[in-house]
């Protein structure tokens, strides 16, 4: 098929010169994937296009026994698919053409795969289409090393995988294991992957070209596959598949809502793939993606993705290079946001220190993070040596002592002003002139906290969510003095702890506090006067939110809750005016999560469940009869109103890094692409007279 009226980057490259092809020795043909316009080896179409007229020049009839395809380097195979071009492109036709091409290169070399033998050499990040070309050839080889990672996560852009993915995955490790790898979009490290049966053999990076040699001239065992007897009592008994693929969809269900309909996709090729033809998998694979690129979900996911890859170059400078993430850290305050950051650095291979004056909170802290190591360690996702380093890295101490090479501290104090900056102060006498100075302040000033700091330009806010562990988001907020070099290094620390970092201005509540706000007020607003809880909680979950607004406050803790909104409130005025009702939860105290009851009642095994009193503390049944759109609309609109305030006000760098902190950092719905994006979809005239309304 050719190749023309398919999209194109900008600067693609001559023809042929995105695949070299070399003959190392009589009877081997060797394939490097190396993109002279990539910094990056991306599956884009100049390099398919290449790829295809590489195997037309490979002939077993003319002595050729073994094809090895490589990457430019041992760890640097291919990166998938084009993201840009599927963000792109909005005709189904168009994409229909593009994999039915593609499908045709891999048919290509599946068929030279029954006549010689075919390895594929892959090392490092090896995702989606980069793993749908490594499953075309016979033998899956991989280099041993930790940033080795395999798999087909495109159900988390929305889409499937189309180029092969869906039906040669089952046939290679079976139906049940294919949909648990597909739908979770999980990428694998080594030795989870050579377990599953997703790669064939492995080597250390430096062997890899070797030991791929050796393979494709019959010079080792080449590995043979598992499925044997399983192949027909579970892939190809239609009963057996009937029962697979009916517990995979009430599961998939249950924890999406039926809000992503790439999964709904998936699960049927995966679950047929073994029983369809190559032919007729190829073309449903090319219908769906050509359906599902085109869609919404598709390209709100996408554009998250796309911000988040966009977050990742914040610490870099003005000629593109990196800024180093620091080596030695320490944290103060040993309560549950300080132990768990000072725990996580200590992890990701940061010496860290951990500061607090009571010695009961170091040790608690630390008793934590060893905890947490060991789970790691039983769950295998970290190796004996790296826990026990993880634990070596963190030590406690209940003075600023030992801090003479220490290269930024983060203060996780109370919040109260005046002890922030006493910690600051000690901290300047205590560290080198020029090391970081961050706060976690969630509702003070960057600008008051380092104001009266030597060196102000090293200050910045470095806010994480809670549970630190689990929460991607970082908010980086710059005071009115912090250098542009402060900024960057705050951002190369995010990234180094898996964070991923969104600038956002000095204002109260920064960015995700100052938006949730409004609609944890409307949430309760709307319970104070007579909505059901439970109905209120249905309606929001089923709009996409992660829980209820009531759930959520029980999580942070309704004592937190009432103060940020009372510092919300102070700071904006009457459009923040908290509602009275949690006045009634704490003088009862009745705290949420951690004290066992809140709006619900949590009790130590088992699920929560909403507490039975719930009626008796609301104040009239005004909006008992209010319908569900309005009632989504109060909530979702409020975060909406603010939002577009934040960005009028510069509060961050543009709509879609908006979007991007309030899905990371409130969990808002991912496939509604952020709460900017779903005023967009619906329409901004539509949106106002919905508000208008509201208001009347």
């Amino acid at each position: 098929m050719g190749w023309t009226g398919l999209p194109l980057p900008e600067n693609a490259p001559a023809i042929g010169s995105c695949v070299r092809i070399e003959r190392p020795e009589p009877g081997l043909v060797e394939l490097t994937l190396d993109p002279p316009h990539r910094e990056r080896t991306v599956l884009d179409v100049p390099l398919w296009r290449d790829l295809e007229l590489a195997l037309e020049e490979i002939n077993p009839d003319a002595g050729d026994r073994g094809l090895v395809i490589r990457g430019r380097e041992p760890l640097h195979f291919a990166y998938g698919a084009d993201i840009d071009a599927i963000a792109a492109v909005r005709d189904a036709a168009v994409v229909r053409r593009l994999v039915e091409a593609v499908h045709a290169v891999l048919a290509r070399l599946e068929k030279l795969g029954r006549r010689m033998h075919t390895v594929a050499a892959i090392g490092g990040p090896v995702p989606g289409g980069a793993y749908e070309l490594s499953l075309a050839c016979r033998t899956i080889l991989v280099a041993d090393h930790p940033t080795t990672r395999v798999g087909l996560p495109e159900t988390k852009l929305g889409i499937v995988p189309g180029w092969g993915g869906c039906h040669r995955l089952p046939r290679r490790i079976g139906v049940p294991a294919a949909l648990g790898a597909i739908l979770a979009g999980r990428l694998f490290d080594v030795r989870r992957a050579l377990k599953l049966g997703m790669v064939d053999r492995k080597t250390p990076p430096e062997y890899l070209e070797r030991i791929a040699r050796d393979l494709a001239l019959g010079r080792k065992a080449r590995p043979k596959g598992k499925r044997g007897v399983w192949r027909w009592l579970i892939d190809k008994n239609p009963a057996a598949i009937a029962l697979i693929e009916r517990r995979a969809r009430r599961e998939t269900l249950r924890k999406t809502g039926g809000h992503y309909p790439a999964l709904e996709e998936a699960l049927e090729l995966v679950a047929h793939g073994p029983t369809t033809s190559r032919r007729d998998a190829a073309a449903k694979e090319a219908d769906a993606v050509g359906r599902l690129a085109t869609g919404e979900v598709c390209k709100n996911l996408v554009r998250l993705f796309q911000t988040s890859e966009a977050a990742k170059k914040l610490d870099r400078d003005g000629e593109g290079g990196r800024v180093a993430p620091p080596s030695r850290a320490a944290v103060i305050g040993a309560g549950v946001m300080g132990g768990a950051i000072a725990g996580l650095a200590a992890q990701k291979g940061i010496a860290t220190r951990l500061v607090d004056l009571s010695p009961e909170a170091v040790d608690a802290a630390l008793v934590e993070h060893q905890r947490e190591v060991a789970r790691l360690r039983n769950r295998r996702r970290l190796p004996r040596h790296e826990a026990n380093a993880a634990l070596d890295r963190l030590d406690g101490s209940t003075r600023l002592v030992g801090l003479g090479r220490t290269q930024v501290a983060i203060e996780a104090v109370a919040e109260t002003l005046s002890v922030k900056r006493s910690v600051f102060a000690e901290l300047a006498k205590a560290m080198p002139a020029d090391a970081l100075l961050a706060t976690n302040t969630s509702s003070l000033s960057v600008s008051a906290i380092g104001a009266e700091v030597p060196n102000p330009e090293r200050v910045v806010g470095i806010h994480f969510f809670n549970p630190v562990r689990r929460m991607p988001l970082v908010e980086v907020v710059p005071s009115k003095t912090t250098s542009e070099e402060t900024l960057r290094r705050a951002c190369a620390l995010a990234l180094s702890l898996g964070k991923t970092p969104v600038v956002v201005s000095d204002v109260a509540g920064f960015l995700v506090n100052r938006v949730l706000g409004p609609y944890l007020d409307e949430a309760l607003r709307l319970f104070s006067l007579g909505v059901s809880p439970g109905r209120l909680e249905r309606l929001l979950l089923d709009f996409g939110m992660p829980m209820g607004p009531l759930r959520l406050l029980d999580e942070v803790g309704i004592d937190i809750a009432d103060h940020a909104a009372r510092s919300l409130f102070e700071a904006y005025g009457e459009r923040m005016r908290p509602v009275a009702v949690l006045d009634k939860f704490l003088e009862a105290g009745r705290l949420g999560r951690k004290r066992g009851q809140g709006f619900y009642h949590w009790p130590e095994r088992g699920k929560p469940e909403l507490a039975g009193d719930l009626t008796a503390l609301q104040t009239s049944a005004e909006l008992e009869d209010l319908g569900d759109r309005e009632i989504v609309d109060r909530c979702i609109l409020a975060m909406g109103v603010e939002a577009a305030r934040c960005l009028g006000e510069g509060v961050v760098s543009g709509p879609a890094e908006l979007d991007l902190a309030l899905v990371y950092g409130t969990g808002f719905a991912p496939f509604r692409g952020g709460v900017l994006r779903y005023i967009e979809s619906e329409g901004p005239a539509e949106v106002i007279e919905r508000l208008a309304a509201l208001r009347e």
